[in-house]
């Protein structure tokens, strides 16, 4: 019974889909926000297929950028701070500020109740306590992402106004939802626009070749379909 409710719900994604066409951006969007049926709002998701080699360290891809309308999610920020720092992170709307305590916490239960983690310099050698629970899930502040920084006011801002931050997973892809079914077609274009400006940017120096190679879009369960690099 299972197999064939999702064959249907395949079936009922790909009417009207060309898997083989090169969709412009806003007909991707159009044509995913049309077969996009399911009940709740479904994300819109960017995954783009690099021609990095993702075996060599110095080819990693790594970088941040703030999407104009955000992604339709909040985040819960967690920040990493003791003394005016951690006052201040309290006041610019951090949702978890902790020191010496709240690492030993992350290392006693080995859980991380949060999405992005932003802490001041002096936290980061105590840090390296919770790399093993932090690093797996992304949540290692990092100075490349900016989430290692003195100015926790703005970098909670930052995220709070839509600041995503991404990466190559081991095929050398990279993943970003840019926003919601719900968002208007003009947003979700500024959004994956942004994003994929941000992504030129952080080409490694090293890669050689085509560094972006297919990109394509989806909508939650539903199909990828192919679009082009600019709107």
């Amino acid at each position: 019974m299972k197999k064939k409710i999702v064959k249907k719900n395949v079936k009922k994604h790909l009417e009207g889909v060309d898997l083989e066409k090169i969709y412009t951006v806003q007909e991707a969007i159009d044509l995913l926000k049309k077969i996009s049926k399911e009940k709740f709002d479904a994300s819109i998701e960017v995954h783009v297929k690099t021609g990095i080699d993702a075996k060599k360290s110095d080819q990693s891809i790594r970088g941040s950028v703030v999407l104009p309308h955000g992604t339709g999610k909040s985040k819960r920020v967690a920040v990493f701070a003791e003394g005016e720092k951690a006052t201040e992170a309290t006041n610019a709307g951090a949702d978890l500020v902790g020191g010496q305590e709240l690492i030993q916490e992350i290392k006693s239960s080995g859980k991380a109740d949060f999405d992005i983690a932003i802490a001041t310099p002096d936290m980061m050698k105590t840090l390296a306590g919770v790399a093993k629970v932090l690093g797996p899930k992304g949540l290692m502040p990092s100075p490349k992402n900016e989430t290692v920084t003195v100015n926790i006011k703005h970098a909670i801002e930052a995220v709070k106004k839509g600041k995503v931050t991404f990466k190559n997973d081991d095929s050398g892809n990279v993943h970003q939802t840019i926003g919601k079914r719900s968002f208007d077609t003009q947003k979700l274009i500024e959004n994956y626009t942004t994003f994929i400006e941000g992504l030129k940017k952080s080409r490694p120096s090293t890669a050689k070749g085509t560094y972006i190679r297919t990109i394509t879009m989806s909508s939650t369960m539903g199909p990828g379909v192919k679009v082009t690099s600019t709107p």
